[in-house]
């Protein structure tokens, strides 16, 4: 039953908490434990209001705040949406929000990639007060159909392909068309593996399509036009192919010529212009030899340019941009120099008419700032975490090194502050094949505070530098606890050989495919580290590949038995284990399960090893299924073993 309710200010003093008086200590634990204060902020379209997610309390739920942009100051409508929870805020119409929910519906997994959440869509109508929930289960929103009053799309994965996640990329999905007021639904399309995905143009229509054949085992890309209704082919990539082929958008003023992010021969990703009518790349826009294109940024205002790309990006230190649209790169500028601590600045709402806007901003001293510009009043509308100040946050470095065997890496490198050599940990991402951008990384700006200098290593495997440096991980066998693991070995000895880092007091920390680097870590010779921290880890790998390995073709087959089958496994490495060890699981993580931390725990038991462990009940895998005890308890656990049981003084 949602609840419409009354609070003080929630951005403006949700937490009861006082500054630290010393501008040298850390913060409480606490202060980083906390959820998001401001989780989102997005303006009506016609710029009277502005919504805001916000979590009112260290343990509460999400609530929606309604402010009238022209008197901020007054008592918003606030609502929430006990039981379940408030993740995402649409604005449908001048006067409807509609909103993703979420709830725990169990309290154990029901198996890998099955977790206990559940999700669906409701809506409020902010003239007659009426709140409706609509019944379809993992909904969520495709399209807000800006020409049609009151309707959205909205997708869904149908149950017999909804647990089918590392089978095929483009899962099969289901669109409707919803009537928010009446909640009548129209189906659109429903999706077959061979034509599974679909995504709209600025009016509402499918213009692309994706799918797989099986037969040919090829993935396949449609188009059709606006009228039409038969998709016509409009490229295709083997299963086998390493090679990455994304269309992200197509030219307006010649709708037949798309965007597309690949490498078309090449081993890192370009944008390049791609024909539809000779289904032909014809034009390169743009490539980098030092890194992979990341994507595009579409155009600001979403109410009346949707389709327009204004700028490719690529990501190095931090996310870069090249504009093709003048006036969208001097917005951009204009932002950049009135917000403060300018990192990553992007336009999250903008009216129809393009007079007010909200910016949202973060980076190595902003956890995520949230701005309004209206009426030519530029003010701040709420931060993600307003306990934590600019100048107690830490820098962040890119830096480039060699590795032993010579090849080129990268690192993200969280300084804190005060005067080196600190203490070091080594987080590496999960994943392992993900492209890691490191802006405002909590667990590294947490760590700094406490006085640890982090690198965060791109290791090889890493997307993002290329076809030949993420091959390099497993195409002659797994280097998954042999290279991979020189290379988080490396980044820490760099910072030793700078004198950036204390060769007697390093650590290395990480979760998922992180974790499992950390088990690695403990127990390898020569010792480079003073203890280990496995957060989520995955401790056999034999186990985690037979969750999924009956779904495996193609690239992904060779990818994951490769660099699985051949690795370090930490589950028979435990009589090496020869530094102090913490292990932390989630008691219902879906995606490496807790039989991972037992089954380690016992192997490292008979082995009459030490080590510490920590499990945090009802927790996922995932960072947002962290509630406020979940990272109290992570922090404290992390800093007390790092000072109390890292080596014989701690680290």
């Amino acid at each position: 039953m949602v609840k419409f309710i009354s609070l003080f200010c929630a951005i403006c003093a949700a937490i009861s908490f006082s500054q630290s008086s010393f501008a040298n200590d850390p913060y409480p634990l606490d202060y980083f434990a906390l959820r998001e204060v401001v989780m989102d902020a997005r303006l009506s379209p016609d710029g009277k209001r502005l919504a805001i997610l916000t979590i009112p309390s260290k343990e509460g739920d999400p609530i929606v705040e309604v402010y009238k942009t022209d008197n901020m100051s007054a008592k918003p409508f606030r609502l929430n949406a006990d039981p379940m929870e408030v993740r995402n805020i649409y604005w449908a119409t001048n006067d409807n929000i509609v909103m993703r929910l979420r709830q725990k519906v169990r309290d154990k997994i029901e198996g890998f990639n099955q977790g206990v959440f559940e999700s669906k869509l409701a809506s409020v109508d902010l003239k007659t007060k009426k709140f409706k929930e609509y019944d379809q289960i993992g909904a969520s929103i495709s399209h807000l159909l800006p020409e049609k009053p009151k309707k959205v799309i909205y997708s869904f994965i149908p149950g017999e392909f909804e647990n089918n996640r590392l089978s095929e990329p483009f899962r099969p999905t289901a669109y409707y068309e919803l009537d928010l007021k009446t909640g009548r639904k129209r189906l659109i399309l429903r999706g077959k593996i061979s034509l599974g995905q679909v995504e709209f143009d600025g009016k509402g229509n499918p213009w692309l399509g994706r799918g797989f054949d099986i037969a040919k085992g090829e993935y396949v890309w449609y188009y059709r036009r606006p009228g039409e209704t038969d998709w016509k082919e409009l490229h295709r990539l083997s299963e086998n192919s390493y090679e990455n082929f994304s269309v992200v958008g197509f030219d307006v003023g010649n709708p037949h010529l798309f965007f597309v992010v690949a490498n078309n021969g090449n081993d890192k990703e370009g944008l390049w212009e791609f024909d539809s009518n000779s289904k032909k790349f014809t034009e390169l826009i743009y490539r980098r030899n030092d890194v992979d294109v990341r994507g595009v940024r579409s155009h600001s205002n979403s109410w009346t340019s949707y389709d327009e790309v204004v700028a490719v990006s690529y990501a190095t230190d931090k996310l870069h941009y090249e504009y093709f649209n003048a006036e969208e790169a001097a917005i951009y500028k204009q932002l950049e120099q009135l917000v403060p601590n300018a990192y990553r600045t992007s336009i999250l709402s903008r009216t129809k008419d393009s007079q007010s806007l909200v910016i949202y901003n973060t980076g190595p001293r902003d956890p995520g700032s949230y701005y309004l510009l209206h009426k030519g009043k530029f003010s701040k509308v709420g931060s993600e975490q307003p306990l934590l100040e600019a100048d107690k946050l830490a820098d962040l470095k890119y830096i480039k090194f060699k590795a032993r065997d010579g090849r080129d890496l990268a690192a993200y490198v969280t300084v804190p502050n005060g005067e080196p050599p600190f203490p070091a940990i080594v987080l590496p991402h999960g994943g392992p094949f993900v492209p890691e951008l490191v802006v405002y990384d909590e667990w590294a700006q947490m760590l700094a505070n406490n006085g640890y200098m982090v690198v965060q290593p791109q290791y090889r495997g890493s997307f993002n530098y290329g076809i030949d440096f993420h091959k390099a991980s497993f195409i002659n066998g797994s280097e998954a606890g042999y290279k991979m693991q020189d290379d988080k070995d490396d980044s820490a000895l760099e910072l030793v050989k700078r004198g950036w880092a204390d060769k007697d007091r390093l650590a290395m920390y990480g979760w998922s495919y992180g974790g499992y680097a950390a088990l690695v870590a403990a127990s390898r010779t020569p010792q480079i580290y003073q203890c280990s921290i496995a957060g989520a880890a995955v401790a056999d790998m034999t186990m985690q590949i037979n969750y999924y390995r009956s779904q495996l073709r193609g690239v992904q087959k060779e990818r994951q038995l490769k660099y699985r089958l051949g690795a370090v496994n930490p589950v028979d490495e435990t009589a090496k284990v020869n530094i102090p060890l913490l292990m932390i699981h989630g008691s219902v993580d879906q995606r490496v399960p807790v039989d991972h931390a037992k089954k380690y725990r016992k192997a490292i038991a008979d082995q009459g090893k030490p080590f510490k462990y920590v499990e945090l009940d009802g927790a996922d895998h995932f960072y947002d299924t962290l509630e406020y005890e979940h990272q109290k308890l992570l922090y404290e656990s992390i800093v007390s073993f790092l000072k109390n049981d890292c080596g014989p003084a701690g680290l």
